[in-house]
């Protein structure tokens, strides 16, 4: 994390946790901006008199760290890298600034509306406890000893606000994968920006700065990105103009260093 950006991050006003309940957004539109990481500092500047940061803690960029559960034959990544109408993640999220872990569900609509329900709980070992079982299966008809850690990912974020209309952005940065217990693979030079809004993220005033900056709206799984980066999954190569667009960002980025 650059000076530069936490120099910003410091003039922004900022919010405590507790006034995010407004923007809450548990059923909402998502859209997703993949961008160089070094570009992060003029997207911030051009949203400081329109958005509040969170703080927590005293921080205004919080660290994440997620466990990617998934079947033995990955249903779930295959329902997404296939766009597939009410595809599904589950995972377990440490929000790392609070102490926190949730299990939690996300689920893509018909109408392409991101529906998320989570709840408190840890996962011990590869076992859900009886709270968790009851919850995965309260909203999905799943079988829950089917399902396995696949995935750890890790990132820090930037969570910025907008009341009217309600809105949040997000900015991760610091990207990196793993398998749960081996190989990994990092991301230092990409920044993945997502909108949260109610209505069509091509409405939001967030959309309309972005384009200054010639960002525009790229579809970006973590968890779709991180499994193809670590497994050598078949089909895959689906997702290979994302991957190329990872490699361009890094080798523009590598050559403008050394420019």
């Amino acid at each position: 994390m650059t000076p530069e950006i936490t120099d910003i991050l410091a003039s922004f006003k900022s919010l405590k946790l507790d006034a995010m309940e407004k923007v809450k957004l548990m059923d909402r539109y998502d859209t997703k901006f993949v961008l160089p990481v070094n570009h992060v500092p003029a997207l911030l500047e051009i949203m400081r008199d329109k958005y509040n940061v969170l703080e927590i803690n005293g921080l205004r960029i919080s660290s994440y760290s997620t466990v990617y559960l998934d079947t033995h034959d990955y249903m779930f990544f295959n329902q997404h890298i296939t766009g597939r109408n009410g595809r599904v993640k589950i995972r377990y999220r440490n929000y790392i600034s609070t102490g926190v872990t949730f299990l939690e569900i996300k689920k893509k609509t018909k109408k392409n509306k991101t529906v998320k329900w989570r709840t408190e709980n840890i996962l011990s070992g590869n076992k859900f406890d009886e709270y968790a079982v009851k919850f995965i299966t309260k909203h999905l008809p799943l079988n829950t000893e089917e399902l396995k850690p696949v995935l750890v990912n890790s990132f820090k974020r930037i969570t910025l606000v907008s009341d009217d209309p309600p809105e949040r952005v997000t900015i991760d940065m610091d990207l990196a994968f793993s398998m749960p217990d081996g190989k990994e693979k990092k991301l230092p030079l990409i920044a993945v920006a997502e909108l949260k809004s109610e209505g069509l993220g091509s409405r939001s005033p967030f959309s309309m700065l972005a384009k200054e900056l010639a960002l525009y709206p790229t579809g970006f799984s973590k968890y779709c990105i991180g499994n193809a980066i670590i497994y050598d999954l078949p089909r895959k190569n689906i997702l290979k103009p994302k991957l190329l667009l990872i490699n361009r960002i890094e080798n523009e980025y590598n050559g403008s260093i050394g420019a």
